[in-house]
């Protein structure tokens, strides 16, 4: 049987977000609804809000989330009734030709809940940010978008794996292959550059270079493992990177700001035969242009990081546990938690920049 619930919804380009009341049709075939104990605010919600990401509203936003399924149906095995999980924007097809090649962190057939959500009071269609809508009570996804993970974690901190913080230490840890001994470069502190930051000391980096026009940005970086620290506002960051690294540049660089200004840091900041990885999210009138022969010259590898390559069902149980044995802080990115109606309060804090992540806990 249907149910009503509370959901915030952006129902228009740069209009204030509002709590509605929200329906949840019984989940289909392949379908979970869960129900939601904690949902981080994200940019991208905020991009939603903003039109930034397609004009499909009204939205149903949030999407970094961690709760408890309450009914699945026809077909699902993958989870049940009572677990704990984590949700993801990624549930894997098993069919498309990047998973039929063992590649499942690339697929290209990603899929949600095929019903919708709509709003009580019109009955109108909903579009789930990323395909979850999360700052809700309960909410409907693909039975595949639920990670079960151990249920000793805090929901709160849980839920940050679904997006931000998954996207960061995977791009050290997955795309760029941080190892041992490595130096490591990081263009852009915000949660997922700390993320990354994070991931590159749990792989044992030996030097991990923070850079941001924040000192805020770069304490915070500190904790969570920046050996360094570069005000690029102050100092040149390319320049700060090789002087930091015997003037060779690091072997991994990591850009988390997504503009071609910083990606040129990133590029000319690697050693010879190093990575650069993009994980931070560009616009799409940006446009990035490089001396071709510098291209050819300076070798290794460019990379783009796609949800820090992850593979939720893999990766989302080891992280939980690692930072439940205390070998990953993952608690040190919850900056505070609020309530379902103080969503747009949170977007407001996202522009002062003293928040890494603000958790709605229902």
């Amino acid at each position: 049987m249907a149910q009503e619930v509370r959901g915030v919804v952006a129902p228009g380009k740069d209009q204030p977000v509002r709590v509605e009341t929200i329906v949840i049709p019984d989940p289909g075939p392949g379908e979970a609804v869960v129900r939601i104990q904690a949902c981080g605010v994200c940019h991208t919600d905020l991009h939603y809000k903003q039109g930034g990401i397609n004009d499909d509203f009204p939205f149903l936003l949030g999407h970094e989330a961690a709760g408890v399924v309450e009914s699945v149906g026809e077909g699902v095995t993958e989870v049940a009734p009572g677990d704990f999980v984590v949700l993801n924007w990624r549930a894997v097809c098993g069919n498309c030709r990047a998973c039929l090649r063992g590649r499942p962190w690339y697929c290209f057939n990603t899929h949600n809940a095929k019903q919708k959500m709509t709003l009580a009071s019109t009955g109108q269609e909903l579009t789930p940010a990323l395909g979850i809508g999360a700052f809700a009570e309960k909410t409907l996804v693909a039975a595949g978008q639920c990670t079960k993970v151990d249920p000793a974690v805090s929901p709160a901190v849980a839920g940050l794996l679904g997006c931000g913080v998954m996207a960061g230490i995977g791009a050290a840890i997955n795309t760029g292959n941080v190892g041992r001994g490595d130096s490591v470069a990081v263009i852009g502190c915000g949660g997922v550059g700390d993320a990354a930051v994070a991931g590159a000391r749990l792989a044992g980096a030996g030097k991990i270079i923070a850079v941001d026009i924040d000192d805020r940005k770069l304490a915070k970086a500190r904790e969570l493992g920046a050996t360094d620290t570069v005000n690029s506002r102050e100092t040149d960051a390319v320049e700060a990177i090789r002087s930091l690294t015997g003037g060779f540049g690091a072997d991994v660089v990591i850009e988390a700001v997504g503009r071609p200004e910083t990606y040129q840091q990133a590029f000319y900041a690697r050693d010879l035969a190093g990575t650069v990885v993009l994980v931070g999210v560009p616009t799409p009138e940006m446009k990035l242009e490089l001396p071709l022969l510098d291209v050819f010259g300076r070798g290794g590898a460019l990379k783009s990081s796609w949800y820090g390559d992850c593979l939720p069902s893999r990766d989302f149980p080891m992280l939980i546990d690692l930072h439940l044995q205390g070998r990953l802080p993952l608690d040190a990115f919850v900056t505070e938690t609020i309530q379902i109606d103080e969503v747009e309060k949170a977007f407001e804090r996202m522009h002062e920049g003293d928040v890494l992540r603000s958790v709605v806990v229902l």
